[in-house]
């Protein structure tokens, strides 16, 4: 798929996936539907991305990056509330001398997202699973201050060698937990006395209250 030239041009991409089932969507791109998610956990955000004509991969950047928009999509449940939190980034454990929130990774995903609900009750097969009304968001100052406290708060802790103190509690709308594969991975981050060890690596993720006032505002649901 091409990259869309323009935001209006993608939110009207999102726009004509919504009431289709991702059965319908995969059909139309020539892709085949997993069985289950449990070893494709981001198939549905990869099946998104490729019909939407999202250019950036891997890449540290937003997955539009001609537009700077990220995409995400949300797993809901059939009253529209978040069935899970939503993965942001990976967390840097190191180099963090310097770092603000300005300059965050977290800042740039979050700067400007589309939001695309997708109907993904367990009971029901991911062929029938239905997208639901995308919508592009910005932060308010309020909520951007949010994520700014967070993001410190949570940043704090790590360079001060609190790394394994933090727990899902830290956090209003954003927190730090173990991003990884599989329990083998590791990366290195550093001790309270300054001193490095091998931890888990971390992701910052946004909490379901968060996600659920989000849709609450823009699309009334929830």
């Amino acid at each position: 798929m091409n990259i869309p030239s323009s935001e209006a041009e993608l939110l009207q991409r999102a726009q004509m996936l919504a009431g289709l089932s991702l059965g319908e969507i995969a059909r139309q791109a020539n892709i085949a539907v997993p069985t289950s998610l449990n070893k494709e956990k981001g198939w549905i955000g990869l099946l998104l991305e490729h019909v939407l004509g999202a250019s950036a991969g891997s890449r540290p950047e937003p997955d539009f990056p001609g537009l700077g928009i990220e995409l995400k999509s949300l797993p809901i449940d059939r009253n529209g509330k978040p069935l899970e939190t939503t993965f942001v980034c990976v967390a840097p454990l190191t180099g963090l001398v310097g770092a603000t929130w300005q300059n965050s990774h977290v800042r740039k995903k979050m700067s400007r997202v589309l939001w695309v609900p997708v109907v993904s009750e367990r009971s029901i097969a991911i062929v029938d699973r239905i997208v639901g009304t995308p919508f592009i968001w910005s932060p308010s100052p309020e909520e951007e201050h949010l994520m700014a406290m967070d993001w410190q708060e949570l940043t704090d802790m790590i360079v001060l060698g609190r790394v394994e103190q933090i727990s899902g509690k830290h956090g209003q709308v954003l927190q730090l937990r173990p991003k990884a594969a599989n329990s083998r991975a590791r990366t290195q981050a550093f001790d309270k006395n300054g001193k490095p060890f091998k931890t888990l690596p971390r992701g910052f993720y946004l909490k379901i209250a968060f996600t659920q006032m989000l849709l609450h505002k823009h699309l009334r649901v929830g």
